[in-house]
């Protein structure tokens, strides 16, 4: 991907994050914006989201954001100038919750056993001699 795709999709994930937390409220849920990432002829922007709050709220945040897109492009190419203003599509993005699913996972396994070799260098010592 070049510099100047790259510098685009930075400057679109921070103004639509702007834009979102200033204009629209989602009823006591959080949207963040993981992720942008557009095609190269900047024909289409997928937009990929995390939503934390209430159960069941990823559809109910992705139906009002498909219902004002119109509106929330509007504002966003107001604040970005290009000469392709591409489509925006919502993603709803699950990859932090299975991120700390997968934490919480690895902090609940037991300790691991000792290994046989461990507890005999343990009782060695550094000349190779058992120690008292």
């Amino acid at each position: 991907m070049n510099h100047r795709l790259i510098r685009v999709k930075e400057l679109i994930r921070r103004e639509l994050g702007m834009i979102l937390e200033k204009d629209y409220d989602f009823g006591g849920r959080l949207v963040t914006i993981h992720d942008v990432d557009i095609t190269a002829d900047l024909k289409q922007c997928f937009i990929f989201l995390g939503v934390l709050g209430k159960e069941g709220g990823d559809e109910v945040v992705l139906k009002k954001l498909q219902a004002y897109r119109p509106q929330i492009q509007r504002a966003l190419y107001k604040r970005v100038i290009l000469r392709n203003s591409p489509q925006l599509l919502f993603r709803v993005d699950h990859s932090i919750e299975r991120g700390v699913r997968v934490l919480n996972l690895i902090e609940s396994l037991p300790e691991p056993l000792p290994d046989e070799e461990t507890e005999a260098e343990a009782g060695m010592d550094e000349e190779g001699t058992k120690s008292a």
